[in-house]
């Protein structure tokens, strides 16, 4: 058999998946058309902050209950650089991930020293005192956050306050954030962190310095982060408490196990659920957390390894993924 012919199944797979990759991309582009285009804006905000996440969890092993400081604080640093300092959105945004960078790797130096339940309450009580001192600090303004974020002009010709513009600007931003996340993954680097979250101790044999990728990956998930927080920012023009409270660090790990772990399209999935639920429960008589709750049980027992994970699974995802080996 040729090498052309053993290559061939391989190329109409890439082929299909690329077709499927454009497909999504052009529904994004004409969603604005027939749906809310904040709300649609809402979903990839917080999309990509589930991605971000499952970058740590999913393919690196590592349980954060302390990703809304990154979140949260992005946000906070985007509001104030741009309402305060007069930056405009992009360079606004930039700050916000430059800010949950070193948070990430203050957070992230002291979290990966130790394992388990342990690594994870470190995030969660480094993420506490940062959000205390976003109550405190004269900057944030307290209980009342800073409002009143000025979108401006985007490379000071593009008014970001026109619905459509500030639309595609955040588009533009996820596929990026995205194609970032996609190629991490993908990369030699990706494959180490894999190996890492599957058996540490092997990996340490082989030579690799797990501290050192283990907090690369942690700065990298909280700069992703941060790009989400900072896009949210500008977005709904104001940055709040809420973005660094525990709940919103228990909403993306909700979001993440909804809609699969360990996987590119399962965060995105889940983010547009939870987001969705509570858009639509919001004014029903319904209280969302309720919900939510039951739904996030039923997938436990259910769907365990998230509704996507469970696709790629099936009968379905076993012959996509047979085909592509072939």
């Amino acid at each position: 058999m040729t090498e052309a012919a053993i290559s061939a199944p391989k190329t109409r797979f890439l082929t299909r998946e690329t077709l499927l990759i454009l497909v999504g991309v052009a529904l994004l582009i004409l969603a604005p058309f027939h749906v809310y285009p904040v709300f649609l804006m809402k979903i990839l905000c917080f999309a990509l902050f589930a991605c971000a996440f499952n970058l740590l969890l999913g393919y690196t092993g590592i349980l954060s209950f302390g990703h809304a400081a990154f979140f949260g604080g992005a946000a906070y640093f985007t509001a104030h650089s741009v309402k305060e300092w007069g930056f405009s959105p992009e360079l606004g945004i930039l700050a916000g991930v430059a800010g949950a960078s070193v948070l990430g790797l203050v957070i992230g130096f002291l979290a990966i020293r130790r394992q388990g339940i342990y690594s994870t309450m470190i995030t969660l009580a480094m993420a506490q005192m940062f959000a205390f001192f976003c109550l405190q600090a004269s900057f944030t303004h307290g209980e009342d956050g800073i409002q009143g974020v000025p979108r401006g002009h985007l490379f000071g010709f593009i008014d970001l306050e026109q619905p459509l513009n500030m639309y595609f600007f955040v588009l533009g931003v996820f596929l990026i954030g995205m194609f970032i996340i996609w190629r991490i993954i993908n990369s030699p680097f990706g494959m180490i962190l894999k190996s890492v979250r599957e058996n540490e101790n092997r990996a340490i044999s082989l030579g690799y310095s797990v501290s050192r990728y283990k907090l690369a990956a942690f700065v990298m998930s909280a700069a992703l982060t941060g790009l989400a927080g900072g896009l949210k920012a500008i977005v709904f023009q104001f940055a709040t408490l809420t973005d660094v409270s525990w709940q919103m660090s228990g909403e993306v790990v909700l979001m993440t196990l909804l809609g699969g772990i360990g996987t590119l399209v399962g965060p995105i999935f889940g983010a547009a659920l939870i987001a969705t639920l509570e858009n639509y429960l919001a004014t029903s008589e319904f209280p969302v957390t309720v919900i939510t709750g039951i739904i996030f049980m039923i997938c436990v027992l259910v769907f365990r390894r998230g509704i996507i994970g469970e696709l790629y699974a099936s009968r379905l995802g076993r012959m996509l993924t047979s085909r592509s080996e072939n």
